[in-house]
């Protein structure tokens, strides 16, 4: 899904009790920037998108996780906002091929048209109803035939925001298309094969990590390292 696997350390509780610092990491949400996901440092067509990830699994002092939600900063969602021109804004709710259920939110900008005289920008109703009808179809059948892993990238990069621009460029000239935000609503139940394939490692290898898990409990690998 993403180029670099590694983005930083998190805390975590020592095991007290029943509690072990497996339970204490589960389920944990954490949130970084595209550009840390990224061998591309520093890109600045990356740097205003925020990636949040849940943690999923541990293998020994490794955190496993997924996909949980993408927004942009505040500073670059104002930044698209101006005089004279409209706002155009749609989400979608859909699932992908691998049964995830997400909703998609898009934002674009009406653009001025060759050689015009007048200072604004403004579409009419029936226009603005046509562009939002068909960004949501892009957006729909661009996630209906995607898996999650690749989907993430797509959403990424700035194809499906030119696709979204020239589809709709029949109605009405566009400017600043944007993936606004990306939520998950519904995932399917946590299997550890699944996990395997979408970190690329060998399948059938659900033993090794329930391992792992049982020995990181007995021996708290992770405070030892730790201390």
């Amino acid at each position: 899904m993403f180029k670099r696997r590694s983005c930083g350390l998190t805390p975590a509780t020592k095991t007290t009790g029943t509690r072990t610092v497996t339970d204490n990491l589960k389920g944990r949400v954490v949130e970084t920037s595209l550009t840390d996901l990224s061998e591309e440092s520093r890109n600045p067509d990356q740097t205003f998108r925020k990636i949040k990830l849940v943690v999923e699994e541990i293998k020994g002092s490794s955190c496993y996780t997924n996909f949980h939600s993408m927004d942009v900063t505040r500073d670059k969602l104002c930044s698209l906002f101006s005089k004279r021109q409209t706002t155009i804004e749609t989400f979608v709710d859909v699932k992908t091929k691998d049964d995830y259920f997400l909703r998609v939110f898009a934002i674009c900008m009406t653009d001025a048209v060759g050689g015009q005289r007048c200072a604004t920008s403004y579409a009419t109703t029936s226009k603005i109803k046509l562009i939002r009808k068909k960004m949501s179809e892009v957006l729909m059948k661009l996630v209906q035939q995607n898996t999650l892993k690749t989907l993430v990238p797509l959403l990424t990069e700035k194809k499906i925001e030119d696709d979204i621009k020239a589809s709709c460029g029949k109605y009405y000239p566009l400017k600043h298309v944007l993936i606004r935000k990306v939520k998950m609503l519904k995932k399917p139940k946590f299997d550890a094969t699944k996990m395997n394939e979408f970190y690329g490692e060998k399948a059938g290898a659900t033993t090794d990590i329930l391992d792992v898990v049982a020995a990181d409990e007995v021996k708290n690998l992770i405070s030892e390292e730790a201390s």
